[in-house]
């Protein structure tokens, strides 16, 4: 089991930049895959990026070639680099950890065990 904590969300313009960040407590942080899901008011949890123990990433459609994941094992964080920021991103964003999740399972939310309390992002038009 590991915890997470979150930081970085905030408020920005659409075309602004915001980086999450993902800290974890636990010795075996680095043989866990990652994941970054979001929530917007009404609407159910979903996929945003994933991350796995040996460095592949995946992402949603929607995000690709704006958002990146990438995690620092020395560290025990795991980051969320947001550009081009659209108000279709605002949502509550979760960091989570999986242990020997598949191809298959690495978007499913309910493969992630551990789950931090969540980050606001609100961009603004």
């Amino acid at each position: 089991q590991v915890q997470l904590i979150e930081s970085g969300g905030g408020l920005v313009q659409a075309g602004g930049s915001l980086r999450l960040s993902c800290a974890a407590s636990g010795r075996t942080f680095s043989s866990y895959t990652m994941g970054w899901f979001r929530q917007a008011p009404g609407k159910e949890r979903e996929f945003v990026a994933a991350i796995s123990w040996s460095g592949g990433i995946y992402s949603t459609d929607s995000v690709k070639g704006r958002f990146t994941i990438s995690r620092d094992n020395a560290k025990n964080t795991v980051y969320l680099q947001m550009n081009s920021l659209k108000p279709e991103d605002t949502a509550v964003y979760y960091c989570a950890a999986g242990r020997l999740l598949s191809y298959s399972e690495i978007r499913l939310l309910s493969k992630y065990g551990d789950w931090g309390q969540g980050t606001q992002v609100t961009v603004s038009s």
